[in-house]
């Protein structure tokens, strides 16, 4: 059964695209009712579908404390908020984008893998584009030097 466009769809697609976007992003869907946003199978913003209203939650080591402050905003279930762990739902409000997207590569840079997120360079600017041109190279194969032979005449 189709789902009835929502105010926030938008907003939703922007959201997975632009966590798609860093690398080794990828969907996860644990539960129905979720497309997730995931690095190394580790989740680091949990999304509604479209169709439904806009919920995400992310973790936000660094400004929490803050986007508890936002009437739209509560600590995760499930012991999640106790690790910075933050939710907002939108039924019908308009949504910050900019906001969320910072929200997203904060969650990002906490979740992934340091050598990950050294790739993506300064927080809070948005993810490199992904290009087919590197992802086809295979890597160098390492140079090993040869012993000298220990049987010389």
């Amino acid at each position: 059964m189709a789902r009835k466009k929502t105010p926030t769809d938008d907003v939703l697609k922007q959201l997975r695209a632009f966590g798609l976007a860093y690398p080794g992003a990828h969907t996860k869907s644990p539960w129905p009712g979720h497309l997730d946003l995931a690095v190394k199978d580790k989740t680091f913003a949990y999304l509604s579908l479209e169709g439904e209203p806009l919920h995400i939650s992310c973790k936000l080591p660094n400004t929490s404390a803050v986007a508890l402050m936002l009437p739209f905003c509560k600590p995760t279930a499930y012991g999640l908020g106790k690790a910075g762990w933050v939710s907002a739902s939108f039924e019908h409000d308009a949504a910050d984008v900019d906001m969320l997207k910072a929200w997203v590569d904060e969650s990002y840079r906490a979740q992934a893998p340091k050598t990950l997120v050294k790739q993506i360079g300064v927080a809070g600017s948005p993810p490199p584009a992904k290009s087919k041109a590197n992802a086809s190279r295979k890597p160098k194969a390492k140079k090993t030097k040869s012993k000298p032979s220990a049987n010389k005449r």
